[in-house]
Order: C-alpha cells, then sequence, then structure tokens
C-alpha cells in the first residue's frame, strides 16, 4: 500500500485573504480550480447541514509541482474562532525551513501577521543550531519559521 501526504485544510474567516498572504509571504501557489463546493453529497461528508465551503488549494514550497497543499476552505456558517495558543490540543501550527527567521518574521508582521513568541536560537545535541519563532499569520494561526545550522 502507497502512502503519500496530500494536503492540508486550514478552515478560514476569508479565504482569499489568507491565501494571498500564504502566496506573498511563502511563494506557495495555488492550484486551481478554486472551489465552490455545496449540495447533499457534502452535508453528508461533512456531517453538517447546508454546508457551503469555498476556497483553493495552495501547492507548499519545496516539493515540485505534485507536492503537498495547503487547502484554504471559508465555511458560510462557521463556529467562533478559539484564542491563538500554542499549547492547545491538535494541530498547533504549520512550520516554513525558511533562510532568515527575522527577516521572514518581518514580513508576515508587514502582511498582517504578528508575534507569538520570540526569535530563539539553541544549539540541539546531535542535531545542530535551530533558530526559530513562532508567529501568528493575520487569522491568529501559528506558523514557526525555522533555520537550521549543523555545528560541527
Amino acid at each position: 500500500m502507497a502512502i503519500r501526504f496530500a494536503h492540508t485544510n486550514l478552515v478560514a474567516e476569508d479565504w482569499r485573504r489568507l491565501a494571498s498572504f500564504y502566496q506573498s509571504v511563502f511563494g506557495c501557489e495555488p492550484v486551481y480550480p478554486e472551489r465552490s463546493l455545496s449540495d447533499e453529497w457534502l452535508d453528508n461528508a461533512l456531517a453538517l447541514k447546508d454546508a457551503q465551503i469555498s476556497g483553493i488549494h495552495l501547492r507548499l514550497p519545496g516539493h515540485g509541482e505534485t507536492g503537498p497543499t495547503l487547502e484554504i476552505f471559508q465555511y458560510r456558517s462557521m463556529l467562533p474562532r478559539p484564542d491563538t495558543a500554542v499549547h492547545r490540543p491538535g494541530f498547533a501550527h504549520i512550520a516554513f525551513a525558511v533562510d532568515d527567521v527575522a527577516a521572514t518574521a518581518q514580513t508576515i508582521r508587514e502582511a498582517g501577521g504578528r508575534d507569538v513568541g520570540r526569535l530563539t536560537e539553541r544549539e540541539i545535541p546531535g542535531a545542530g543550531l535551530i533558530t526559530f519563532q513562532y508567529l501568528a499569520d493575520p487569522e491568529g494561526n501559528i506558523v514557526e519559521l525555522q533555520n537550521w545550522a549543523t555545528t560541527d
């Protein structure tokens, strides 16, 4: 049995704005067509009544034309967003390996994101030197920026 990672879904309050953020900051590429889905089959699949979703898949950088995507969907009706927290059970963050953590963090801030934690550098024995920071995208989803360097 072959298994290959396909996508991660991110539910957005404004899917177009959030997709634009990931495209401009991280170079994610849209994978068309845009989605606008509703009907009984969707209600059954999601266990919701009168579900309506719209959005797009964005190809994540660094994996080529068949790499995984970030699926950004917006529901017509949504539950309230919980507060941003790095220690909430479930999926916690999406991580990007970048050349310059501080510069990319500044780009995130300029694009409407915000700091969650501070820029940190730490040697991990046997793994190398990591420079990283947790930030939030414009909707409060946590993004980790990281850069690993070897230490000899």
